[in-house]
């Protein structure tokens, strides 16, 4: 899989554009269409000319040589003008004399020549995806192998204990007491371990996929000035007039360096009009969907039947209560909403009181306390409970007097974990999670 490719590493229209080679051949391409030279992982200064040694931009380059290189081959980086018509002129050229990367080819490789495991090659992506603080730390430290260090002690653990019992089973007559005694606990700490894996990795999943946080109540009680408020713009419009919003409107912000995704929604009452029922509906169902509900009241207005019957209807699910236009004198407090038994917060969209509060809480609801989550990928999650099973179901055979079901277990766990670091990972599973990168990655 050593053969010469090529992309572009940046998108087109910046300043700068990096094109990236790799493979058998790369050292010669670089210096065919590139005039500098110097010394390797060292930058040159040159320019970057066709076949008949017509310049095409003023570049700098740097030659990588194998293994000492991001995907283990020998590389190369272009750094030239960032205008389309010089990108296209240098692809074109390198074109005809490479082959052009498949969508995560370069990380792809990497992983084949073992400098990534499979977890940290699909952290890349998720760094690159990251669109807010705490995604960004999740993904590094996934990048940088910590959760592939926790995995492989976990590994390590359940191969002393397969290693052991496979002597026993090969040499019944020579088994040591030893082997046996220390299984339940070798056992109860790997899944232990595994457990609190899962259960961060549960909650971690919002670093990376984001959560969804949809805005209700009845109109009019500040459900899209508040929405503009959390997203520092003007995206919902905002009249006196009640049912001023008829569809949901979805605005993607950072609260407290987690990603979340805000739906603003229609008021929610008996409706006449067809058009404001089709929006009700909607945000009935935004509202089913959601990670989190922000139930929106007006305070500067008494608490009505509708209130009410939103406060019942929402019952046992995660939400908070905004007590909205905290600038106009209020009729009632926060605190009226206890027996309801929901958190209440007072927010003013128009002076921006309270909002800062607001942001901590929502954060706190939908994502762990942690600066960043080891686990927060669902193939990882998934994997780790199998492999839990397995050591759950190796615990109630242990204590039998057949060995070979207790390995087979071991064997299903490990398995398991193995599609995490891409030990045991198919052809099948590596080409579908390299076929959602970027090209150029």
């Amino acid at each position: 899989m050593n053969d010469l490719i090529y992309a572009l590493a940046t998108p087109v229209g910046g300043a700068i554009a990096v094109v990236r080679l790799s493979g058998t051949g790369a050292k010669k391409l670089l210096y065919t269409v590139f005039t500098g030279r110097g010394a390797p992982r060292e930058m040159a200064y040159g320019r970057i000319v066709n076949e008949a040694g017509e310049p095409l931009d003023q570049a700098m380059a740097a030659f990588f040589p194998a293994p000492r290189s991001y995907t283990g081959e020998d590389m190369a980086e272009l750094y030239l003008h960032g205008g389309q018509t010089t990108v296209r002129r240098v692809l074109a050229l390198l074109g005809r004399h490479a082959r052009g990367a498949r969508p995560g080819e370069f990380t792809e490789r990497a992983f084949l020549n073992g400098k990534l495991d499979l977890a940290q090659a699909e952290a890349v992506m998720d760094l690159i995806n990251a669109g807010a603080e705490r995604s960004a730390n999740s993904a590094l430290a996934q990048l940088t192998g910590r959760l592939s260090e926790r995995i492989a002690a976990v590994e390590a653990q359940l191969l002393d204990a397969l290693s052991g019992l496979e002597a026993a089973i090969d040499y019944p007559e020579e088994l040591e007491d030893d082997v046996t005694s220390a299984l339940p606990g070798v056992l109860a700490a790997a899944e232990a371990e595994l457990a609190a894996l899962i259960g961060a990795g549960l909650s971690g999943r919002v670093l990376r996929e984001g959560a969804r946080v949809a805005l209700i109540g009845r109109p009019n009680a500040g459900k899209s000035s508040l929405l503009n408020a959390l997203a520092g713009a003007e995206r919902a419009i905002v009249t006196q007039f009640a049912g001023t919003t008829r569809d949901v409107l979805e605005e993607a912000v950072s609260m407290d360096g987690i990603p979340v995704t805000l739906f603003d929604t229609a008021g929610i009452r008996a409706a006449d009009d067809p058009v404001e029922r089709i929006g009700v509906e909607r945000a009935r169902r935004a509202a089913e969907r959601a990670d989190l509900l922000l139930l929106c009241f007006d305070a500067a207005a008494p608490l009505s039947e509708e209130d009410e019957a939103l406060l019942a209807e929402t019952a046992g699910r995660s939400r908070l209560a905004v007590c909205c236009k905290g600038d106009l004198p209020a009729l009632w407090e926060a605190e009226a909403l206890s027996p309801y038994g929901i958190e209440a917060l007072a927010v003013s969209a128009e002076t921006g009181e309270g909002l800062a509060a607001l942001r901590r809480a929502i954060a706190a609801r939908i994502a762990p306390a942690a600066e960043s989550a080891l686990v927060t990928n669902a193939r990882h999650i998934e994997a780790l409970q199998r492999a839990a099973a397995s050591v759950s179901d190796a615990e109630k055979s242990a204590g039998g007097t057949e060995p070979e079901l207790v390995a087979t277990d071991l064997r299903e766990a490990l398995a398991a974990l193995g599609q995490i670091t891409g030990r045991e990972a198919s052809a099948d599973l590596i080409e579908r999670i390299f076929s959602k990168f970027c090209v150029g990655k």
